[in-house]
């Protein structure tokens, strides 16, 4: 009810008042029927502007820290991702990513859009960076197409430590599902979970116009904190 209520009366007329969202490739999102809408992820205004673009409720693997805080800043972000119906995940690896690939299977198994981040955060730096395997197990096991999704323009309206995005026009561009029924029955194939994970990436390379790098966004965060460190080590001259 919350999302819904948000999309069609509240935020969605706003938004699509003040930001004048364009969108190109909608009817590649089925009408109905189970789906995963694959995207890459440049800020933190993309979890909005993208479910605007579709008539159909998006579900998202949102991180487990939204539902988690303390004090009265947690109650409400608990209470209010809860109530848009996103599912919290916890994105340490081993046992934590078996639990989100089956929440991402019962959204699916219900017949909804799962919207997932390959790159399994932000880009650091505006590039597209090495996906993760899990959208691929996510695929193959549900027996779901997966539905490029690339937003354009969105890191430039919300840089890091902006609260407020920018008033300029963001894009959304849908392309053309993806089949993987070549692979079933070899969702437990590394090999193939790579080739299927670096397919959709090439995709999303294709639609953004970004730059690749085939390192883990996570690791070029890190190396970038790092080398921030270093250069404030350095002595003066």
């Amino acid at each position: 009810m919350l999302y819904w209520f948000l999309k069609r009366i509240v935020v969605g007329p706003l938004l699509t008042l003040v930001y004048r969202p364009w969108v190109e490739g909608a009817e590649n999102v089925p009408e109905q029927g189970p789906a995963i809408l694959a995207g890459n992820h440049l800020t933190v205004v993309d979890s909005v502007f993208m479910p605007m673009a579709v008539s159909r409720k998006v579900t998202f693997l949102a991180k487990s820290d939204y539902f988690t805080g303390p004090g009265i800043k947690g109650a409400f972000k608990r209470r209010f991702f809860t109530g848009i119906g996103q599912v919290p995940v916890d994105r340490a690896g081993g046992k934590a990513s078996a639990t989100a690939l089956r929440s991402g299977l019962e959204v699916l198994e219900r017949g909804d859009l799962l919207g997932i981040y390959p790159e399994g955060t932000r880009s650091p730096d505006g590039r597209l960076h090495r996906g993760k395997t899990g959208v691929a197990r996510l695929a193959l096991e549900a027996k779901v197409p997966v539905i490029p999704v690339v937003m354009i323009g969105t890191e430039h309206m919300q840089p890091p430590g902006r609260i407020i995005p920018k008033i300029m026009r963001p894009g959304v561009r849908f392309g053309a599902p993806l089949d993987f029924s070549r692979y079933e029955g070899m969702e437990d194939d590394r090999f193939v979970l790579r080739s299927v994970t670096d397919e959709i990436m090439y995709t999303l390379m294709a639609l953004s116009g970004q730059e690749y790098v085939d390192i883990y966004a996570a690791q070029a965060k890190a190396d970038a904190a790092r080398r921030a460190r270093e250069q404030d080590d350095e002595p003066g001259d």
